[in-house]
C-alpha cells in the first residue's frame, strides 16, 4: 500500500515485523525506508561496540518569538548534532587527560521530523553510544554535567537560545533507555524491545512532506 501523502521515493506498508524485529503494529502503517535506516544505524553501533547504550529523546521548539530565522527547517537538527557531538568529543578528551585510558565513542543517531498542529516541527530522536564510555543519561535537574545537560545545551545552541529557555523542550519518554550487551543472554530480547519502541519513529502518521525538508536522517559513519 502506498500512501498519497508520501513522496514517490518512499514506501508505506502495514507490517508486524521488519527483518525479524517487532514493530508497534498499532502505530502503522510504516515507512519502510525509515525502518531500514533505523536498522542500519543500530547495526552500525553494534558493529563498533560490544556494549551499546541507546536512548530516546524528543526535541521541541517553543512557540514564541526570538528564535533563529531557520527554526522551522532541518538546519536546527543539524546544528543540534554538531553541538552534541562536539560536547561528547570534549568530554572524552577530558576523560583521557584525567586517566591513562578512557573509552571513546562515536555518536550514532536516527531522527524523524514531525509537524504539530501549529505547523511547527518537532523531532523524535534515537541516540546510541558506546556503553563503556557512557552507562546512563543521568538524572533530570542534576547539577552535574551529565548527558541530560549536554542535550539541553546542544538544543539551546541549535535554537540560538539560552540554556534556561529550553527547559522542558528536551523530553525523555518513559522507559526509553536500553543497554545492549552482545554476549548477554538478554541481547535478543533487549534488541527487540529497542526496535519495537523505535519503530514508532517510522510511522507514516504525522509526517509532513512537500516543503523540501527531509523527514528523516541518521548517522552514516
Amino acid at each position: 500500500m502506498v500512501d498519497s501523502l508520501v513522496n514517490r521515493n518512499l514506501t508505506v506498508a502495514n507490517v508486524d515485523s521488519f527483518y525479524g524485529l517487532p514493530v508497534m503494529v498499532d502505530k502503522g502503517p510504516f515507512i519502510l525506508e525509515y525502518l531500514e535506516r533505523l536498522r542500519r544505524v543500530i547495526n552500525s553501533a553494534l558493529a563498533d561496540y560490544p556494549r551499546v547504550l541507546a536512548f530516546r529523546v524528543d526535541l521541541r521548539i517553543p512557540t514564541r518569538l526570538g528564535l533563529v530565522d531557520d527554526f522551522n527547517t532541518n538546519k536546527v537538527i543539524s546544528r543540534f548534532f554538531e553541538s552534541f557531538k562536539a560536547k561528547i568529543e570534549s568530554d572524552r578528551h577530558r576523560a583521557r587527560v584525567a586517566a591513562t585510558y578512557a573509552h571513546d565513542t562515536k555518536v550514532r543517531y536516527f531522527w524523524v521530523r514531525e509537524m504539530s498542529t501549529g505547523n511547527v516541527q518537532h523531532y523524535h530522536v534515537l541516540i546510541l553510544l558506546n556503553m563503556d564510555a557512557y552507562y546512563t543519561v543521568g538524572r533530570l535537574g542534576s547539577d552535574r554535567v551529565n548527558m541530560v545537560r549536554r542535550l539541553d545545551e546542544a538544543w539551546a545552541s541549535a535554537l540560538g537560545l539560552e540554556l534556561q529557555d529550553v527547559s522542558g523542550l528536551v523530553e525523555f519518554p518513559a522507559n526509553a533507555t536500553w543497554r545492549l550487551r552482545s554476549n548477554a543472554d538478554d541481547f535478543t530480547r533487549t534488541l527487540s524491545s529497542l526496535f519495537h519502541r523505535a519503530s514508532y519513529l517510522c510511522k507514516s502518521a504525522t509526517k509532513h512532506y512537500g516543503q523540501q525538508h527531509h523527514g528523516m536522517g541518521g548517522s552514516r559513519k
